[in-house]
């Protein structure tokens, strides 16, 4: 009996004359995460109201930077820092992050006359920023700061102040930083989105400095960088007995054959598709050309268009592959969904 002879029975509910809960003796987490979540919702929500003068100073004061927009802060206030100097960078505005403490030991060189600062510390007297006070100043670099306290050291030596002040913070010791750092990341994307904006940046633009995602990829990549060229595109002629055309088909692996004019021009396609339907209505593939079974009105691409383009066609019309074609609609090319997926575009 493991020790326990002397033991009452357990039926669940009581044990040695105790009662015993079916629910863990805890604060339900269900109800502890919407608590944290509708807190830092509100924390958000509130600065909105806050956004007026010192916000479009703030845009201006980027915008006219000569330089780069060089954030910093510490602690968890670092972290936001960071994330937010790699979102104004990927969005338009030149931008890095620079670790306080470390500035105090050399790195303060990275930082130059033409940058602007943006600090970020919610009680707005963190000792490493602080520090840093005099050195920006004697360089005469224009400071931004997002704080929580308007009457801190950080704010009175900033130029444009941006108010993150949350009424509380979602840890139920209100002291460790989750609201405050909530709302000083939704003000740093709303800087760098209206940046963004303002500078006009297009998804191109985007593209051009992601160029390694799957974004960049369907922004970036093109028909032409993808598309069977010269003797890999199958083609035919249009009164190429579908027999041939059939050999051809197989011998490029597209699963599609183009059917074409002696000049080049496109007259249509014949894909696997059309072969099962031809030979459904029993079909003598030696005796009939490629002009009496092709689809002559067919779905093509341009060797300009964008990928993810060409990838909505196949999906919108439920294809798996594309001619590709001048503008003269002279067959310059062909691909199918396999290459797109090699690509990394769908």
């Amino acid at each position: 009996m493991n020790g326990s002879e002397h033991d009452e029975p357990w039926n669940g509910k009581t044990r040695n004359g105790k009662a015993m809960s079916n629910k863990p003796d805890a604060t339900d987490p269900i109800a502890t995460a919407r608590r944290v979540l509708d807190i830092e919702a509100r924390a958000i929500n509130e600065l909105a109201p806050r956004i007026g003068d010192s916000f479009a100073a703030a845009c201006e004061l980027c915008l006219h930077c000569k330089g780069r927009v060089v954030v910093t802060g510490m602690g968890k206030s670092g972290h936001i820092a960071r994330k937010i100097a790699a979102t104004l960078a990927s969005t338009g505005t030149p931008a890095f992050f620079v670790h306080p403490a470390e500035a105090s030991h050399g790195d303060l060189g990275m930082i130059t006359r033409q940058d602007v600062v943006i600090a970020l510390s919610n009680s707005g007297d963190t000792r490493e920023l602080v520090t840093l006070l005099p050195l920006l100043k004697r360089l005469n670099v224009a400071l931004i700061s997002m704080t929580g306290k308007a009457q801190s050291v950080l704010a009175e030596a900033a130029q444009v102040v941006l108010d993150i002040a949350v009424s509380e913070e979602a840890c139920p010791l209100n002291l460790a930083p989750t609201a405050s750092t909530s709302a000083a990341l939704a003000m740093g994307d709303a800087l760098a989105v209206a940046l963004l904006e303002c500078r006009g940046f297009t998804s191109e633009d985007f593209a051009r400095s992601h160029p390694g995602g799957s974004l960049g990829r369907k922004l970036l990549v093109r028909v032409a960088d993808l598309m069977h060229t010269g003797a890999s595109v199958p083609t035919v002629g249009a009164d190429t007995p579908v027999a041939a055309g059939l050999l051809e088909m197989t011998s490029k692996g597209l699963g599609m054959t183009t059917v074409t004019a002696d000049d080049g021009r496109l007259l249509g396609v014949f894909t696997d598709g059309d072969l099962r339907r031809q030979l459904d209505q029993g079909i003598d593939v030696h005796a009939a050309t490629m002009r009496s079974v092709m689809t002559a009105d067919c779905k093509t691409a341009e060797p300009q268009m964008l990928a993810a383009e060409a990838v909505h066609l196949l999906e919108q019309f439920k294809i798996n592959a594309l001619v590709v074609v001048d503008e003269q609609q002279t067959v310059v090319g062909a691909l199918n969904i396999h290459d797109l997926f090699r690509a990394g575009v769908v």
